[in-house]
């Protein structure tokens, strides 16, 4: 089989955790059928990214030195077809592309893009940062993003991973047109499996005995619900380390508790804002359409939905909070009991340790051993003994 490499490399928000979570589980069965997605741990292509852009992360850029290196290697030396997928690739400059193709040796090299059309995509990225700490209400991450010439990281990120057309500049400037790929992410209210099925077509994946289980997602949250989260940020952030707020806001409060709220306006746009991003979407699907790229689904859906009722994150009232609120506390009762449980069966374990020590004191021989150590620390030519006994079983 000839070599290929599929390169996934955005966008966020397009279905990717469900897509890598599904190949890193399947990669034996992958392997069976002469396709690698080289991965040791499940953010090992994360990584790869950030090592291969230099990415500050957290602390996480230590780790992750070296890794794009050796994930290339392991592609260069694979017979057949390999996948690398991670959305914030998309990211990458001209100088970091070109050094990511080169390093991809003499495969056949397809670019992957999936997309979503900007109605939900900004809105999904304010939500996005607000799971990660950040307290910028939606009205002031609206003017950012409609405001490219603003001094801002938040919208230069946006722009970086959202603006399809700058991103297929960047990523595919080198590739012929039937060697890059859009997968366009279905409108709301589609069949589940539909944006599986685009993925699947596009990566080979048809017809191979996949466990399509989800066990890694990033669902999303309605308006109180982020609005919420937000407002605990602007508490917690100056006491709540980087550490414990992966696991007990992102994880806990946002992923495994308020995400749970199906009866929540959903996050939309205002009428100016949604104007403006469908006319900009306008632009960006004649533009594609003319370069011939390979589409999985439709350009059309990255026109959007239609404007709908618009509920301002920014403005939620108290009544409004309050049942995610009582949700959240709720979890975090929970959890503490957890908690609490397993510190007291470490304190029994310790317990029951120093017992089973003390009674081990009680023996003869130990009383014995210990009658000739205290002697013999009485005097320095006993000293001396003790020292090179214990130097003799240390070499031991």
């Amino acid at each position: 089989m000839s070599r290929r490499v599929l390169l996934h490399v955005g966008c966020p928000k397009t279905g990717t955790s469900y897509l890598q979570d599904v190949l890193f589980r399947n990669q034996a069965t992958l392997r069976e059928h002469d396709i690698l997605y080289p991965a040791d741990r499940f953010d090992a292509h994360f990584l790869a990214a950030l090592d291969l852009m230099t990415l500050p992360w957290g602390g996480l850029e230590t780790e992750a030195v070296g890794s794009w290196d050796r994930l290339s290697a392991e592609v260069r030396d694979w017979h057949g077809t390999s996948i690398i997928s991670h959305e914030i690739f998309a990211r990458a400059t001209p100088t970091q592309v070109e050094r990511a193709l080169a390093s991809l040796g003499d495969a056949e090299v397809h670019l992957v893009l999936s997309v979503r059309d900007l109605v939900r995509q900004i809105p999904a990225e304010w939500q996005e940062n607000v799971k990660h700490r950040s307290h910028i209400t939606y009205a002031r991450f609206l003017e950012t993003v409609r405001d490219p010439g603003r001094e801002s990281k938040i919208g230069s990120w946006f722009w970086a991973v959202q603006e399809v057309p700058d991103i297929l500049d960047r990523w595919g400037a080198s590739l012929p047109a039937e060697h890059v790929h859009l997968v366009t992410v279905p409108p709301s209210g589609s069949d589940r499996g539909e944006l599986w099925r685009r993925f699947s077509h596009t990566f080979g994946l048809d017809d191979l005995p996949l466990d399509l289980t989800a066990e890694r997602e990033n669902p999303s949250l309605g308006v109180p619900e982020t609005s919420l989260l937000r407002t605990i940020n602007q508490r917690v952030t100056s006491i709540l380390s980087p550490p414990d707020y992966r696991p007990l806001v992102r994880e806990l409060l946002a992923h495994q508790t308020l995400s749970r709220s199906v009866a929540s306006a959903r996050l939309g746009l205002a009428p100016d804002d949604h104007a403006w991003a469908q006319d900009l979407s306008r632009s960006w699907v004649a533009l594609l359409a003319e370069r011939g790229y390979d589409v999985a689904g439709s350009l059309d859906d990255l026109l959007g939905p239609d404007l709908g009722t618009f509920a301002d994150p920014d403005t939620a009232s108290a009544e409004v909070l309050l049942p995610p609120a009582l949700d959240a506390i709720g979890a975090l009762l929970v959890e503490a009991a957890r908690l609490r449980a397993v510190e007291e069966r470490l304190h029994e374990e310790l317990r029951e340790a120093h017992e089973e020590r003390d009674r081990a004191r009680m023996t003869t021989s130990y009383k014995v051993r210990r009658k000739v150590v205290t002697t013999l620390e009485d005097s320095p030519a006993g000293r001396g003994t003790l020292d090179a006994y214990r130097r003799m079983r240390g070499r031991g």
